[in-house]
């Protein structure tokens, strides 16, 4: 009997020397070992000189494995780290433009209000929507905002830290 492939989510948290380049040789390295980069985050973090990226990809339990050997031999990564999914928190920031005349604008409003989003901006026929949560909460709110017309979207991708004690520091690798 064949074995079947289990494909999950994976989350890798690497701390990165903030310098130019850095960003070029860690998306190169995905792109040489044939990776898809389902989403990819980076931000300054209270040291300037480090950068934290949070990068999704999915695939086999073994891919995480690879990614994570193939990052710590880089010269830039400073730490790197795969986030399991229960003992981290993770989060998303959603723009989303919806068609809204004054018929559908009170519906438009209450499903915002339904994902404890904010309205960030009114027109005579949009309303733009920010909302931050979980893939989930986000996807939710899209299915429920479809019908009305999506006019424009944009997502930051996950940002990912593990729960409770847990740092991911220079020291650990």
């Amino acid at each position: 009997m064949a074995k079947t492939k289990v494909i999950k989510q994976h989350v890798v948290s690497a701390l990165v020397e903030n310098r130019a380049g850095t960003l070029s040789r860690v998306s190169g390295l995905f792109s040489r070992r044939g990776f898809n980069i389902d989403s990819l985050t980076v931000g300054e973090t209270d040291n300037p000189l480090v950068s934290r990226m949070t990068i999704v990809v999915n695939g086999e339990e073994k891919i995480l494995d690879q990614i994570i050997k193939q990052l710590e031999k880089l010269v830039d990564v400073i730490a790197v780290r795969g986030l399991n999914s229960s003992s981290c928190l993770r989060r998303e920031i959603m723009l989303v433009k919806i068609g809204a005349d004054e018929k559908n604008r009170p519906a438009v409003l209450e499903i915002a209000g339904i994902f404890r989003s904010r309205i960030v901006d009114v027109s005579q026929t949009t309303i733009t929507i920010e909302a931050t949560g979980n893939l989930e909460k986000l996807d939710g709110l899209l299915l429920l905002l479809r019908p009305y017309g999506i006019l424009e979207l944009a997502r930051t991708g996950i940002v990912a830290l593990e729960r409770g004690a847990d740092v991911l520091t220079a020291g650990k690798k």
